[in-house]
């Protein structure tokens, strides 16, 4: 009985994907709102293919972690790669739109800037929730690992309520802050991992701001 009561608890202890992949949906709708410039293929082809992955992980593991928590997981990151590599490329097309003079006008590439900048923020944002500690199926379990994020309330636990632990919105939180300061603002980054996908947001929400929308200011016309 002890036995159960403990799975239950751990369960109950586990964070359940919809909230997670709703921030993918919205990442896939500012993809959406681009320029055709600045995607590849068809408009419709990297957004159906993310909401298809979203669905499909929301039908079978939306609040069950404990089911099959490593095949859903790997499909999961799946869908964060995707949206990420495409955000990558829209910079990319971006910045060579500037280069090379394409017929991108001066407020749409404004515009562009705001929509990529904010996917990368988001999507960051969820591949921290989804690496830290092993991610949500088994975080706040005894089968968690290490920390990758030392955020202020466990350096310093009196300023949070008993048990506390992070969920999606501090994770977004840090991808924001991120994003907007090229650098750690509330949590720190303690892990490889943890570091490398700090900067790599850093690295494009710095071309994406400092290179690409400061010129694209410049020539609004």
């Amino acid at each position: 009985m002890v036995g159960s009561v403990a799975t239950m608890s751990n369960q109950d202890r586990r964070e359940p994907r919809w909230p997670a992949a709703l921030a993918l949906v919205v990442a896939s709708a500012l993809y959406v709102v681009l320029p055709g410039e600045l995607i590849i293929g068809p408009r419709w082809l990297i957004p159906g293919l993310e909401v298809a992955l979203v669905i499909t992980l929301l039908i079978h593991n939306a609040n069950r972690m404990d089911k099959d928590e490593p095949r859903w997981r790997a499909l999961a990151i799946a869908v964060i790669a995707l949206i990420n590599v495409a955000n990558v490329i829209s910079v990319i097309l971006l910045v060579r739109a500037l280069i090379y003079g394409n017929p991108v006008n001066g407020r749409t590439l404004v515009y562009s800037a705001i929509a990529v900048w904010l996917t990368n923020a988001i999507i960051f944002g969820v591949w921290f929730w989804e690496l830290d500690r092993g991610g949500p199926g088994v975080r706040g379990t005894s089968r968690q690992r290490w920390p990758d994020f030392q955020f202020p309330q466990m350096a310093n636990p009196d300023t949070a309520r008993s048990g506390w632990r992070p969920t999606l919105p501090d994770y977004l939180y840090v991808g924001f802050t991120n994003a907007t300061a090229f650098s750690p603002t509330d949590a720190m980054p303690l892990s490889v991992a943890a570091k490398s996908l700090m900067t790599a947001e850093s690295l494009v929400s710095m071309v994406t701001v400092v290179v690409v929308a400061a010129r694209a200011v410049n020539i609004l016309k």
